[in-house]
């Protein structure tokens, strides 16, 4: 176990390396200044030349990256060029919303999917299997916008039960959950049929019902337990994502998170805060992954930690 953890640690320092290497690039490739944002339309030359100097964006792009990386190692991630506050603390200030709406998009996706996979898989080739794949495509192809304003429009607006907008109860977190945890909910219930369907067809599965074992400890206790290894590595990817690709639907419905702290970034060329958010996201999912991999050696102790 310490050794594997030891071994992820540094593939995590090498991949996250990787990473700040590409968003630094890509952060200058942007045709936009930072200087003239902030200095605005009317400054003058001389304005945005005093900006860019005090920004440090005259200097060398190495140079500018090899400071960047210095920073970095003291846990800085710099400071807004916008709102003039640290990085850190606008992502600590957005970061408990996110892990809120994170942690109930999973459970609705899995709620959503799980059952609907196993479902299917035990019904194949049937009608019922055939309209739940119908409806997972459906899910999964759906814009986020437009399920999060249909949501809103029909729950909030029309029945009046959950808040058009805002941060705060549960109420407020039911919407973009479920918004969220629908599209996850039918790539999920997908993965989880065609994983299902594999495992039911095996020797054991047959083993099993030939001593009698119920259907539903079959299924459950024998099946789901070996199908469900790939849906929990998904679940530490899911983490990451879900960390700063909830964009959409933090705008929808006025959720404070860290998405959409990332979306004002880019329309101000906030480059700190972009570059904050993304090497925040690519650490939640490197973690993720860490974990899924921990919890599959749980779930079947045959599998080695490599």
């Amino acid at each position: 176990m310490i050794r594997f953890l030891a071994r992820r640690l540094a593939q995590a320092v090498v991949i996250l390396l990787g990473v700040t290497v590409v968003t630094f690039a890509l952060a200058f490739l942007i045709p936009a200044d930072p200087a003239r944002m902030i200095a605005g339309r009317a400054a003058t030359v001389e304005t945005v030349a005093s900006i860019r100097h005090q920004l440090g964006l005259d200097q060398p792009i190495p140079v500018q990256y090899a400071r960047y990386l210095g920073r970095l190692a003291q846990g800085d991630l710099g400071r807004s060029y916008a709102q003039k506050t640290e990085v850190v603390e606008l992502i600590g200030s957005r970061l408990p919303a996110t892990l809120l709406l994170l942690a109930g998009a999973i459970f609705c996706e899995l709620a959503i999917g799980l059952p609907a996979g196993i479902f299917a898989a035990t019904r194949r080739g049937r009608f019922a299997d055939r309209a739940v794949m119908t409806l997972s495509f459906v899910g999964v192809s759906a814009p986020q916008f437009v399920v999060g304003l249909l949501l809103l429009y029909v729950f909030a607006y029309l029945l009046g039960l959950f808040p058009l907008s805002g941060y705060g109860g549960l109420e407020h977190l039911v919407l973009p959950a479920l918004t969220l945890g629908l599209a996850g909910g039918g790539f999920y219930s997908r993965m989880t049929r065609a994983s299902m369907v594999g495992v039911l067809g095996q020797d054991y599965i047959r083993t099993a019902r030939a001593k009698g074992v119920a259907e539903t400890g079959v299924v459950l206790r024998h099946g789901l337990r070996n199908a469900i290894l790939p849906i929990v590595a998904m679940i530490g990817i899911d983490i990451g994502l879900f960390m700063s690709g909830a964009v959409v639907v933090e705008s929808v419905f006025g959720w404070p998170g860290i998405g959409q702290l990332a979306w004002q970034a880019i329309q101000r060329v906030d480059i700190p805060i972009m570059m904050g958010v993304t090497l925040t996201a690519a650490t939640a999912i490197v973690l993720g992954n860490v974990i899924a991999d921990l919890a599959t050696a749980l779930i079947d102790p045959r599998i080695r930690l490599n």
